[in-house]
């Protein structure tokens, strides 16, 4: 008696389901943009800004610029939920001390002043030219 094994169809069924989920992958990716459902997500804009607390008087929040930084019209500054006016703005209102020179070059700074506590929350967000916004930091320090 001689057994023999046959396995001639594991592969080619292996191969036909292959074709089958790149095909259907295919045909997703191709829905997806004759539908437009892809055409709606929006750019994301690359700009630094970095902030520090030296004590529990003050934080320090740098305009740090980026690859997108000559787009940039304003950044607003929030700690702890108090927003502040633009912080490139030469007067100084909200307990904001300004040090910016009303433009919005890198390396520029604004202070808060106030009792902060040991986790104290800072959102900076930039408005463009284009008229959109976008979160540029959000941190505890």
């Amino acid at each position: 008696m001689a057994f023999t094994n046959n396995d001639e169809a594991v592969s080619p069924v292996i191969g036909v389901i292959l074709m089958v989920a790149i095909t259907v992958i295919l045909a997703a990716v191709i829905a997806a943009f004759v539908f437009g459902m892809a055409g709606n997500i929006s750019k994301t804009k690359v700009v630094a800004v970095t902030a520090q607390k030296p004590d529990s008087g003050h934080i320090s929040v740098t305009y740090q610029g980026g690859q997108d930084a000559a787009s940039v019209s304003a950044i607003n500054v929030s700690v702890d939920g108090a927003t502040s006016v633009n912080p490139y703005l030469t007067t100084a209102t909200n307990g904001w001390m300004n040090s910016g020179t009303g433009s919005l070059k890198v390396g520029c700074n604004t202070i808060a002043l106030g009792t902060f506590t040991a986790k104290t929350h800072v959102v900076a967000t930039g408005t463009f030219t284009d008229g959109t916004q976008q979160v540029l930091l959000d941190t505890y320090l």
